[in-house]
């Protein structure tokens, strides 16, 4: 049985003295009978962008009840899906949370967090196109999917086309739960 998370974060005025972000997250669980579906999503002032991508990663995990969990988190962050893909942070433990320009890591405190979380299960972190129009051409659909399958090493077998549609209508909605965050975020004053 695999988990399925999608997450998505969103900052309007990014790394201005103004600006606010949100997150979202929905936590799948397809059974033979029936899909279960959790969505969480929240905001916070004075943030980043990529700062939100991981905070919908962390809340997704921080949300699961169960270690040693089979886990697919789907991202439209190259930069969450690039660091776990690369391993990226093995290097920046060895060398004390500096990055390969000698600079210290961004956002170390998030990715500490996230790692601790990610470590007690099985987990693959898969890039998706964001924004993709639900209303795309067959052949637009085709061509997205056939790219999508390219870059996450999946086969037909393993995602089909009307999979991979599933895929990008949960992204859509991962999408609107962090704009959603971010418009409390910027109501509410958080």
């Amino acid at each position: 049985m695999k988990l399925k998370i999608f997450t998505d974060g969103a900052c309007s005025g990014n790394q201005s003295e103004k600006n606010y972000g949100g997150w979202g997250a929905i936590l799948r669980l397809d059974l033979q009978e029936d899909t279960h579906e959790k969505e969480i999503y929240g905001g916070e002032p004075d943030t980043t962008n990529n700062r939100m991508e991981l905070t919908g990663v962390i809340e997704a995990f921080s949300a699961l009840k169960k270690p040693n969990l089979d886990i697919e988190v789907y991202t439209d962050s190259a930069y969450i899906v690039n660091c776990f893909k690369n391993k990226w942070y093995v290097n920046w433990q060895r060398n004390g949370w500096m990055n390969a320009s000698k600079k210290p890591v961004e956002n170390r405190d998030l990715w500490e967090r996230l790692l601790s979380l990610v470590e007690c299960h099985q987990v693959r972190f898969i890039k998706v196109k964001g924004h993709v129009s639900l209303k795309s051409t067959e052949e637009t659909w085709e061509k997205h999917y056939r790219k999508f399958l390219k870059d996450s090493s999946f086969s037909q077998d393993e995602i089909t086309l009307a999979d991979f549609k599933t895929i990008t209508e949960l992204n859509v909605r991962v999408d609107a739960l962090a704009v959603r965050g971010a418009c409390e975020a910027k109501t509410q004053k958080i």
